[in-house]
C-alpha cells in the first residue's frame, strides 16, 4: 500500500498510547493526517478521539485504517505480540517501530514484520514527548533508505532533525544509547563533583561560574577522540595516560575522605592501571576504548 506524491494526507495508525504514543498520534492529528489508535486500555485513547482521532476496537482494524503503522509500546515483546495479532492486515503496508528495545530485538521485530509483508522502519526518538515535533527534536530512523524516503514527509513531522542513519534498523538503538550512555556518564561524574563540591560548602553555581570554560572544552574533545578510535591510533603528544594516573588517584582518596560514593573513580583507576600495566603509559585516553570493549 504504497502512496506517493499525493495531496491527500496519508492516512496512519498509532498502537499504544502511553505518554510517546499519545504524543505521536497528537503530532499527526494536528498535521491534518487520518489518524487511527488503539491501546489495551480504549480509555487511554479518550482525548485523542475528543481530538478527531478514530479508536479502532482491534488490532487489526487498527492496522487496516493506516498505510504507515506506528508502534509505540513497553517492550519489544509487547511490539511483536501486536504485530502477531495484526498479521496478515500487515501487508503492503509500513510499520514503523518506536519502542524502546535492544538492536536485536528492533532487528527481530523487522523480521516479524516482513513475513507479514510490511516494509520496516525502527525509529529512536531522543527527547521527551512534549517536545515531539519540534524543529530541534531528533529522532534517529533505521532502515531501506527506498521506504524512509517515501515516508519523509510525514516522519519529519516527528522531529526537524531526523534522520535515517543506517539500513540496519538495530542502528539507531545504537546511536540512542551512544547519547544516552554519554549523557549518564557526565551527569553521574557532576553529581559526583557536586558531592564532593557540597561536602565543602561551595555552591555549584559559583563553581560553575568558575569552571564553565574548562567544562565545555571537554565536549570539544570528542571529534578528536572519535577520529582516534575510528582510525584505531592512540599515541599521544600530550596528555598521555601516565599523566592521568595521579589525579585520579587524588580524586578517590579526597572522596574516600569526606565519605563521597567512590565507584566512579575507583573504576577509573582500574581501567586506567590496568591499561598502563599493558604497556599503554603513553597513549592518549581514547586507548581506553579496548577496556570497554574487553568481554
Amino acid at each position: 500500500m504504497t502512496v506517493e506524491n499525493r495531496d491527500v494526507p496519508q492516512p496512519v495508525t498509532v498502537l499504544g498510547l502511553g505518554e510517546m504514543g499519545a504524543a505521536v498520534a497528537g503530532v499527526f492529528l494536528a498535521s491534518g493526517h487520518p489518524t487511527t489508535v488503539w491501546n489495551r486500555t480504549p480509555e487511554k485513547a479518550e482525548a485523542l478521539v475528543a481530538g478527531g482521532a478514530l479508536r479502532a476496537a482491534t488490532v487489526r482494524d487498527a492496522v487496516t485504517a493506516g498505510e504507515v503503522v506506528f508502534v509505540s509500546v513497553k517492550s519489544a515483546a509487547a511490539a511483536s505480540r501486536l504485530l502477531e495479532e495484526a498479521g496478515g492486515a500487515l501487508a503492503g503496508r509500513t510499520v514503523v517501530n518506536l519502542t524502546d528495545c535492544t538492536s536485536g530485538e528492533a532487528k527481530e521485530t523487522g523480521r516479524l514484520a516482513a513475513e507479514s509483508g510490511a516494509d520496516y522502519l525502527h525509529g529512536q526518538i531522543m527527547t521527551i514527548a512534549p517536545a515531539l515535533g519540534a524543529p530541534e527534536s531528533v529522532v534517529f530512523f533505521g532502515g531501506a533508505e527506498s521506504v524512509y524516503d517515501r515516508h519523509r514527509p510525514l516522519l519529519d513531522l516527528l522531529g526537524g532533525k531526523g534522520a535515517l542513519v543506517a539500513a540496519d534498523p538495530g542502528a539507531p538503538v545504537l546511536y540512542g544509547m551512544a547519547v544516552h550512555g554519554t549523557m549518564w556518564g557526565i551527569l553521574n561524574g557532576f553529581l559526583h563533583a557536586a558531592a564532593l563540591l557540597k561536602d565543602e560548602g561551595i555552591e555549584l553555581k559559583r563553581f560553575l561560574d568558575h569552571a564553565g570554560p574548562s567544562l565545555t572544552a571537554l565536549t570539544s574533545f570528542l571529534p578528536s577522540i572519535a577520529d582516534e578510535v575510528d582510525r584505531s591510533q592512540y599515541a599521544a603528544q600530550y596528555g598521555a595516560l601516565r599523566h592521568h594516573l595521579p589525579s585520579i588517584d587524588d580524586l578517590l582518596r579526597e572522596s574516600r575522605a569526606r565519605n563521597v560514593a567512590d565507584h566512579l573513580p575507583a573504576h577509573t583507576l582500574f581501567l586506567v592501571t590496568q591499561a598502563i600495566a599493558d604497556g599503554h603509559a603513553d597513549d592518549n585516553y581514547s586507548r581506553m576504548i579496548d577496556y570497554f570493549a574487553e568481554r
